[in-house]
């Protein structure tokens, strides 16, 4: 499976977690059983460091969002977020502008109009808090040149 089905994978993940409130875990094991084959791996780490992280990701997204309380977001823009904020913050190896993309991607595919703007605008200022701990793909390679 490539990434980018992992990720929409782990999003549906992600947003079924905001309606049903059970652990990941066994949302992952309900999707697995109704797919009737596991769930990707890529997806699986993706869901569940956001379900682990979930205090760190929402203070990220409740300081970002100007004026959005949590509550008022869309789930599909709230499971959006969560998941990509996870990536920033946790997944080092994944490129910022990837990340940011995909995100977008989803909510351009599974949000309404203002979904896709409105979550490029969250993640570009994270993106900005965090950028100095997590280099650009283009960055990390310049470094291993002169190394």
């Amino acid at each position: 499976m490539k990434r980018r089905e992992a990720r929409q994978q782990a999003f549906v993940l992600v947003f079924e977690q905001s309606f049903s409130h059970d652990g990941m875990e066994q949302i992952i094991d309900t999707a697995e059983a109704v797919m009737g084959k596991p769930v990707d791996e890529f997806a699986s780490r993706l869901a569940l460091g956001t379900e682990e992280n979930l205090p760190v990701i929402d203070e990220k997204i409740g300081g970002n969002s100007r004026g959005w309380k949590l509550e008022r977001l869309s789930k599909v823009s709230l499971a959006i977020l969560r998941l990509a904020i996870y990536e920033l913050l946790f997944e080092k190896e994944i490129p910022v502008g990837v990340t940011i993309n995909e995100a977008i991607e989803l909510a351009k595919r599974y949000g309404g109009e203002e979904d896709a703007p409105f979550v490029n605008g969250v993640l570009g200022t994270v993106a900005k808090e965090c950028g100095e701990k997590k280099p650009k793909k283009d960055e990390k390679e310049a470094g291993t040149e002169h190394a």
